[in-house]
């Protein structure tokens, strides 16, 4: 019994009020019976008159009840000319009493009835209520224990307005994020575990073919695949800190990004364009400069990837963004791919063979995008070919000065 005390919550919450309600019940209850008694242990004078057997009047005065409830009747009288007679009336039999009130009319036992009947009623009433609230609590507690027990994906329900129902929607967007994070990170470890086995296999053969003797081509292909490891294994890091928020990626600053396009451009021999009438100084943002020019660098590493032709930059003001657009002259990217392109290592069916690129690029690059505030698309160029379009949230501008 003591246990169903301290185990239930709503057990507890249910017999607090009724102790509440019938610790109130009993104050009143007592106020009462006193009040009654008081009333009644300060007599009030009547007026009386005394008459014979013939109805002569034998003189008129004033009666006044005197001794405690309980000891039978009792009167002084004083009559009119001065005398003083005292009635007397003895107490009744208990069994001369007949019906009588009832038990819960009286002043001595009325209050300890009314306690019963309104905790009774307190209890019908408050159970179904109270036992409402817990058994929402016990499902939020059933919730958490799945998902603490390992079910990633255990949920509990939202019901209400109140702040249980709140409760509950907190948890299942924390468990949301959490779960996608964990997702996340395991499909990263996987894929790059598949990934890093490609240039450890090529560098373990070229090695072998080396020999003894010295190789320049072998030494050479030896040289590329290290660098492609350590790109892989950067790009994976730079992957994992981006996906936790509170780690640090850099201190933020004002970023021109017409300066950033500009020396990415030259560095990829790509051709960078202003939008007409745009001004410099409206092209910059709020950022982190080593994320922003690796987010750049990576669209036109891609571009150029799949591109045979020129590429082209465009910088322009967008409402209350800036966009910067990299348009190549590659085969595009089909419609059903569009999203699925900036997934952690996937690529489009038939480009794992291409040289270079292992599938996080474009996955950084919308990583680097939602930590600024922004987003990344990718649609069709006019005359053939993709546009990947980066957009940064920007100050709004301010008026020109006179």
């Amino acid at each position: 019994m003591i246990g169903l005390f301290t185990r239930h919550l709503y057990v507890r919450i249910w017999v607090a009020v009724l102790l509440g309600v019938a610790a109130l019940t009993f104050a009143a209850g007592f106020a009462w019976r006193v009040a009654v008694e008081n009333e009644r242990s300060q007599p009030v004078p009547r007026d009386v008159t005394l008459t014979d057997p013939n109805g002569q009047s034998l003189g008129g005065g004033t009666a006044m009840r005197v001794g405690r409830p309980g000891e039978g009747l009792r009167f002084d009288i004083t009559l009119d000319s001065g005398q003083r007679v005292t009635m007397q009336f003895g107490p009744r039999d208990r069994e001369d009493r007949g019906g009588g009130p009832p038990p819960w009319s009286r002043p001595q036992t009325g209050y300890l009835w009314m306690l019963g009947i309104v905790g009774l009623a307190v209890a019908v009433a408050l159970f179904p209520i109270v036992r409402r609230l817990t058994q929402r609590l016990e499902a939020l507690q059933r919730g958490v224990q799945r998902w603490g027990d390992g079910d990633l994906a255990a949920r509990v329900p939202e019901e209400g307005q109140d702040e249980v129902a709140d409760l509950s929607r907190r948890f299942n967007a924390a468990a949301g994020r959490i779960e996608t994070l964990v997702r996340s990170h395991k499909s990263l470890l996987a894929n790059a575990s598949h990934e890093l086995r490609s240039p450890l296999t090529r560098i373990r053969m070229g090695l072998e073919l080396m020999g003894d003797q010295p190789n320049p081509g072998a030494r050479r292909e030896i040289s590329r695949n290290i660098g492609e490891l350590d790109q892989l294994i950067d790009e994976i890091l730079l992957a994992s800190r981006l996906d936790v928020s509170e780690v640090d990626v850099g201190t933020v600053e004002t970023v021109d990004l017409t300066g950033l396009a500009a020396e990415e451009c030259a560095r990829m021999d790509a051709e960078l364009d202003l939008a007409e009438g745009t001004r410099s100084d409206s092209l910059a943002v709020q950022g982190v400069p080593r994320l922003l020019r690796r987010a750049i660098r990576n669209l036109l590493e891609n571009a150029r990837r799949y591109s045979d032709g020129a590429i082209t930059v465009l910088v322009r003001r967008h409402k209350d963004a800036v966009d910067i657009c990299v348009y190549d002259r590659g085969p595009g990217v089909p419609a059903a791919h569009r999203e699925r392109i900036f997934d952690p290592f996937y690529r489009l069916p038939g480009a794992s063979e291409r040289s270079g690129g292992v599938g996080l690029g474009l996955s950084l690059v919308r990583s680097i995008a939602l930590r600024h505030g922004g987003s990344v698309h990718c649609e069709d160029r006019e005359g053939g070919g993709a546009c990947f379009v980066l957009r940064l949230p920007a100050p709004s501008q301010s008026a020109p000065s006179s």
